[in-house]
């Protein structure tokens, strides 16, 4: 076909003028969502460059309509044109009924080693919203998309694999805390050093490019000790050892402005300001403050005297507490990253705040090896299939995100241009016209043409 490779150099995209770009349709709503979208796409790329860039759209299978026409679920010529091509789009996807592959888009990402999943939450002016104060909302998650309880290792209760999972625990490690070991089904959360480093190198980079102005790592440490708690350390260590004159931790930023403050105060003076209860603290535990605070103050030529406000601001929170204060607080949340599960929760809860999942974009991300797809955030609503009625934000906004990942900036900015217009034209979809007052109810086709119409 028409088109040239999208290839990987020196840890850059290489993309031509004329990308091929593989894309799966979707099921039930996705032939609907899809001939919006793809319009949206060129109409923007076009806009963009005046002809001198085009993409040449190839097709491959996946889903209901894949296991319709081959018998096959995710056929391996689909794999093998993402790892190809590295960068695509796809539709809402089917998970298929019974065994075999319990996700599509789980699959996908494990097979292309996508780790990263990447869902920026951005509200839109007059997107109808539950929350008061939907405009505090701007944040980007990252999510590790391979490991956790994700992976897929687990046992059902009473099967014959269980029982020697019990028995391992039971009589090997010397486990006794599970309460009824006969009828309890077992799953195995790994997360490991190597995951972590990797997707924390990816979020914080993109930070520093983006100029965001901080990090919060997401976890339940409290907890999950040597999984969630592992994760924020190696998070933490892998951005004061490879980012060090780009970042500040929260506890560092403490230290250093009690420093600048007080040029006189000592380290003991400073830990009791830090630890209010350093008092009632172990010898040990002391110890292990002041040396965390002459640690910090070793930063001083670089970090002193108000510079590191200017950083990368690197803090932690618990999961549960992050719950609550991104509806709270939303402003003190910039990029974020967490684990699986975490991720999952926090991207669908966001997502409500600033108008619903059919407004969300996102997108799988392998930032070694360059490979990557966007993709709908929501399910396949096969209810609505061929009534030209859902809305096609998600996946329009989730091929802003791709052309901007491939550098073409101008046709990200154009597609924005036009749904922010067209929003506050009140011309919607009718997932948005039955909650706001005065709009024009659109077919999920027509709110691509008032996204095109609003690019000028």
């Amino acid at each position: 076909m028409k088109g040239q490779k999208i290839t990987m150099a020196d840890g850059k995209l290489q993309v031509p003028n004329n990308p091929i770009l593989p894309f799966i349709e979707g099921d039930g709503t996705g032939p609907d969502i899809w001939r919006a979208s793809v319009r949206v796409f060129d109409a923007a790329v076009e806009k963009a460059y005046g002809g001198q860039r085009k993409i040449e759209w190839m097709e491959v299978l996946a889903g209901e309509n894949a296991f319709n026409k081959t018998g096959n679920w995710l056929p391996s010529e689909t794999l093998d044109a993402f790892r190809e091509y590295l960068v695509g789009i796809k539709g809402p996807l089917t998970t298929p009924v019974g065994g075999g592959i319990r996700s599509l888009n789980v699959a996908l990402r494990q097979e292309l080693d996508l780790y990263v999943c990447l869902r920026p939450v951005r509200y839109v002016a007059g997107v109808p919203s539950p929350v008061r104060k939907p405009e505090d909302v701007d944040m980007v998650i990252f999510r590790e998309n391979t490991e956790d309880i994700y992976a897929g290792i687990e046992w059902a209760a009473e099967s014959a694999d269980v029982q020697k999972v019990m028995s391992f625990l039971q009589n090997e490690m010397g486990v006794k805390k599970i309460r009824f070991p006969k009828t309890t089904g077992i799953g195995i959360k790994p997360i490991s050093m190597d995951g972590t480093q990797r997707l924390a190198k990816a979020a914080i980079e993109y930070a520093l490019t983006e100029k965001r102005k901080s990090l919060t790592i997401v976890h339940k440490g409290n907890i999950m000790k040597y999984t969630e708690g592992a994760f924020k350390n190696w998070a933490y260590e892998t951005a004061v050892n490879d980012y060090r004159n780009q970042v500040v931790t929260e506890r560092e930023s403490w230290i250093i402005g009690n420093k600048d403050q007080n040029p006189n105060l000592t380290v003991e003076e400073n830990a009791i300001m830090i630890d209010p209860g350093y008092s009632m603290m172990t010898p040990a535990q002391q110890e292990s403050v002041r040396k965390e605070v002459e640690i910090a103050l070793a930063l001083m030529p670089t970090h002193g005297a108000g510079q590191w406000k200017n950083k990368l601001m690197v803090r932690d929170s618990i999961a549960d507490i992050t719950l609550q204060q991104v509806l709270t607080r939303a402003k003190d949340f910039d990029v974020i990253a967490t684990m699986n599960l975490n991720g999952d929760y926090l991207s669908d809860a966001l997502a409500a705040q600033v108008g619903g999942i059919g407004i969300a974009p996102g997108a799988n991300i392998n930032y070694l090896t360059g490979h990557a797809i966007f993709e709908a955030t929501h399910g396949t609503a096969p209810k609505y299939a061929n009534l030209d009625k859902v809305n096609p934000g998600s996946v329009i906004l989730s091929g802003a995100m791709m052309l901007k990942y491939m550098g073409w900036h101008e046709a990200h900015d154009l597609i924005w241009k036009g749904i922010e217009k067209a929003i506050s034209q009140k011309r919607v979809t009718y997932d948005f016209h039955r909650l706001m007052d005065g709009a024009t109810m659109l077919k999920c086709s027509e709110f691509g043409d008032a996204i095109i119409e609003n690019m000028n």
